[in-house]
């Protein structure tokens, strides 16, 4: 018989460390605006709507606990700051996108994240 309490989904991580919590957060805001951006630019904006579903999935993923959550999240959080650094210099993207990127990217890898994900995560 399956428990019900661990087969609800969550779409938060309530439960979880303040740092995954806000780094949920700041992924699905990101995502609200990459699928935004996607649909309403076109052509280049399809990376952007890839990288939306992508973060969307990783929060999603961050909220259930499980791994392939937080290896896509990390992902879809360092590709866009590695492409802004790289391609558009440090302020060619602006400093706000670049600060945002910056914190998500610190979130994921902080040390408390890190340990709730090895210890609870499946």
């Amino acid at each position: 018989m399956v428990n019900r309490v661990s087969a609800r989904r969550h779409w938060f991580p309530v439960r979880q460390p303040q740092t995954l919590q806000v780094a949920g957060l700041l992924l699905y805001w990101n995502a609200f605006l990459g699928v935004a951006s996607g649909l309403l630019v076109g052509g280049a904006g399809r990376y952007a709507l890839a990288l939306g579903v992508a973060e969307a999935a990783g929060a999603y993923g961050i909220a259930n606990e499980r791994r392939w959550g937080y290896v896509v999240a990390l992902l879809a959080a360092i590709i866009p700051l590695v492409l802004v650094v790289v391609v558009a210099g440090f302020l060619g993207a602006g400093i706000l996108y670049l600060l945002f990127q910056v914190a998500l990217v610190a979130l994921l890898l902080h040390p408390q994240s890190r340990d709730y994900y090895r210890l609870w995560y499946r």
